[in-house]
């Protein structure tokens, strides 16, 4: 019978590192399959959680009895396994992670594990930009300098936008550059409230939390405004802090918002967490999520010349307020990918039709004005899309090129700059002549007006 977080830990851990070694395909798994959980275990159901839809329609299609097969190995009984969506639990759950070794035990006392810091998660494959270069400074400096300045290190920003890689960047860093036998872990609040509730049941009756976190040097704690309105774990969280503050130990926390605007969590808190440095991830601009992108898609084993040049782009753009989305939208691309042909491109109808079914993708093809723009001149002239914005120079295609310029500045208002990333990389000025040749020649051109008119027309249709 599987009771705990520990036991289920130690499952999944274990069924995962099974299945990697059997898949040949290492790209399917890292991006379907890594990032799984279980969510809750009922009956003789194991429900596992995947954060993305397309996730969740490969797993039950192509792994779900594999998985099955192989948790029948390490349990006694015959189990099921279903798979969640992540955005549908309703209540945050524990996450159980990936962890690549097994949890730390003690005369069958167990609480957590520094293993929950993930290796791959690293300064190296952080993308830094405009929006969050203080934050990873900050933690950067953190990981490369003890003592107590900037202790704690406290990061917040919205949902998916890096805190929680720069927490296991941190530790990372810590282990192989300045302590590697230090004891580092990695929690979220839910992972502590779940340990202070069992503790405070006597289901552990031989080591207290605070005597298990005398023995930790790092803390890198996820997610604190979960404590808000446990009064009791705040307090068990609060001597732990004090504990571990003036024993010179490091704590790294991150929140979805700034100190002063935590709700029902005890004002000595946040007093204390206000003594540190605190610092914000702020939404990414829109060339740092094409940088975001790209490296995500290099990370799952995608060749970018694949991709036509505007896919990138327009990806990066409808999910630059969120990098788990983007991470989802990855996923939707890389299960497309897949099934292209030796010689076929990614064009943007293969992207649209990939990310429209996920969260962050739903009524897309209204919120495609630009597309629409290129699909409609493309259809005009008897050409394709990826004509239109690659770099043939031919006279018709830049003709049709220039139009589509023309129409998405003036009926879009788009910054040229962004313009020329649609058109494969343009700079602002080649945009800018484009759109000034069309301008110019329709005071004269009744060909060209005449087609203009047209294409108009069809765009209000």
């Amino acid at each position: 019978m599987i009771t705990t977080l520990t036991e289920t830990t130690k499952l999944w851990n274990k069924t995962l590192a099974r299945v990697k070694e059997i898949l040949k395909d290492n790209s399917s798994f890292e991006c379907f399959l890594s990032n799984t959980y279980i969510y809750k275990i009922e009956g003789n159901t194991i429900v596992i959680a995947t954060n993305s839809a397309t996730g969740k329609a490969v797993i039950e299609q192509k792994y779900l009895k594999l998985l099955q097969d192989v948790v029948s190995d390490f349990v006694d009984g015959s189990y099921k396994i279903s798979v969640a969506l992540e955005e549908e639990i309703k209540t945050e759950p524990v996450k159980v992670s990936t962890a690549r070794s097994e949890v730390q035990a003690s005369d069958d006392v167990v609480f957590f594990s520094d293993a929950l810091v993930k290796p791959e998660l690293t300064f190296n494959n952080f993308v830094v930009g405009e929006f969050n270069k203080d934050a990873h400074k900050a933690a950067l400096y953190v990981a490369k300098n003890g003592g107590m300045v900037f202790n704690p290190l406290f990061i917040y920003s919205h949902s998916g936008l890096g805190k929680t890689h720069l927490l296991h960047a941190i530790g990372n860093e810590i282990k192989a550059s300045r302590m590697p036998d230090a004891k580092i872990l990695y929690i979220t609040a839910n992972n502590f409230v779940e340990e202070y509730i069992k503790y405070v049941k006597a289901e552990k009756n031989r080591q207290t939390l605070k005597d298990f976190f005398k023995g930790v040097d790092v803390l890198l704690l996820d997610d604190v405004q979960f404590l808000s309105g446990k009064v009791n774990t705040e307090e068990m969280f609060f001597y732990v802090y004090q504990d571990m503050i003036n024993a010179g130990k490091r704590i790294i926390i991150t929140s979805d918002r700034q100190p002063n605007e935590l709700k029902g969590i005890e004002d000595r808190l946040i007093t204390r967490f206000t003594q540190g440095l605190t610092v914000k991830i702020n939404e990414p601009d829109i060339d740092t999520s094409v940088e975001i992108l790209k490296s995500k898609l290099v990370q799952a084993n995608m060749d970018l010349e694949k991709f036509d040049a505007n896919v990138i782009y327009f990806v990066a753009e409808k999910f630059s307020r969120d990098v788990r989305e983007l991470e989802g939208a990855v996923q939707s691309l890389l299960f497309s990918y897949l099934s292209l042909g030796e010689d076929e491109k990614f064009t943007i109808d293969v992207a649209i039709k990939a990310i429209s079914s996920i969260k962050g993708g739903k009524n897309i093809a209204n919120q495609l004005s630009e597309q629409k723009i290129i699909n409609t001149v493309a259809d005009y002239y008897n050409l394709t899309p990826s004509q239109i914005t690659g770099q043939v120079r031919t006279g018709q295609i830049s003709l049709a090129r220039h139009i589509a310029m023309y129409l998405i500045r003036k009926h879009l208002d788009v910054p040229l700059k962004k313009i020329g990333n649609m058109f494969g990389g343009k700079d602002h000025t080649t945009v800018m002549n484009g759109i000034s040749k069309v301008d110019k020649e329709l005071k004269t051109n009744e060909q060209l007006q005449k087609a203009i008119a047209e294409l108009e027309d069809r765009l209000q249709k």
